[in-house]
């Protein structure tokens, strides 16, 4: 199994700044692709705990800090956090340090870059793994109500500060099961929010507004079998999400963690380890 002292962290340049990126190198001789993590709205490369360590047991492993996050250029425009933009920015890091098709997996906002990326065809994909993820808002009317609620907690962050926006994040009903966790785990993940920068983070909670970014509702159909649709059971909204990709994209492969919320991958790691590897290594899959 991999080591923590085996990670390389890595500087790579894409347009209008650098990603920061961790990869693990994985056995020498691994015929498995490379697998890509991206992590959600305040999270970075150490949202990932050791899950990243365990994976590259089978192949090598690549964790990206998404722009404004963790170690990567933080910018301070909205525009520069679109969701397609994001998508294009991780797509050329990653190019520049594992050539070819990759296997993908992102959470929550990381699934929206994932499969904007994955439906414009910015990112090299072999299979793709959407975890408490969506396509985006269809409804224009939905669309305008979460503009305004993304707008209300960019001044939120902005006012009261990152520390106090932090305590309010992780108390939002989305979150609600993982109240379950150890105080220590609690205390972790907090800090591990905190160390981010406010103005930054605001610019993107108004850049990569699901209420901005492309529906890709009706352009799901060609990932095929390659998606893995993965939700967690005491997360309704979002596994009601779920269900629906797979009406959208029947050929979709459906995966719900029955005793875990919305981040499946900190609430039942386990679970998250032997449904990734799952649909990473099953036979007869879409090259």
């Amino acid at each position: 199994m991999a080591r923590e002292s085996d990670s390389e962290s890595l500087r790579v340049p894409v347009e209008g700044g650098a990603l920061h990126l961790v990869a693990w190198p994985g056995p020498a001789r691994a015929a498995a692709p490379p697998l890509v993590l991206l992590h959600g709205f305040m999270g970075s490369v150490a949202a990932w705990g050791d899950l990243p360590r365990r994976m590259a047991a089978d192949r090598r492993v690549i964790v990206v800090d998404l722009p404004g996050h963790g170690e990567s250029h933080r910018p301070r425009k909205p525009e520069s956090y679109s969701i397609p933009t994001l998508a294009a920015a991780v797509g050329s890091a990653v190019s520049q340090v594992a050539p070819g098709p990759v296997d993908w997996l992102g959470y929550s906002m990381g699934g929206r870059v994932l499969l904007s990326g994955a439906c414009d065809g910015l990112l090299s994909a072999r299979r793709v793994i959407a975890e408490s993820s969506s396509p985006g808002i269809e409804d224009p009317g939905e669309r305008d109500e979460r503009l305004a609620v993304d707008a209300e907690r960019a001044h939120l962050l902005e006012t009261l500060g990152l520390e106090a926006f932090v305590d309010r994040w992780m108390a939002m009903p989305l979150f609600a099961s993982q109240r379950r966790l150890a105080p220590q785990t609690l205390e972790r993940e907090r800090r591990r929010r905190s160390v981010h920068d406010a103005s930054a983070l605001a610019a993107c909670l108004r850049g990569a507004s699901i209420a901005r970014q492309p529906s890709y509702w009706d352009r799901l159909g060609p990932l095929g079998p390659r998606l893995l649709v993965l939700t967690g059971g005491l997360d309704p909204r979002f596994e009601a999400i779920g269900d629906a990709v797979v009406v959208r994209c029947p050929e979709a492969r459906r995966h719900i963690v029955a005793d875990a919320g919305h981040a499946v991958h900190l609430e039942a790691p386990e679970a998250w380890l032997r449904a990734v590897r799952e649909h990473l290594d099953r036979r007869g899959a879409p090259e």
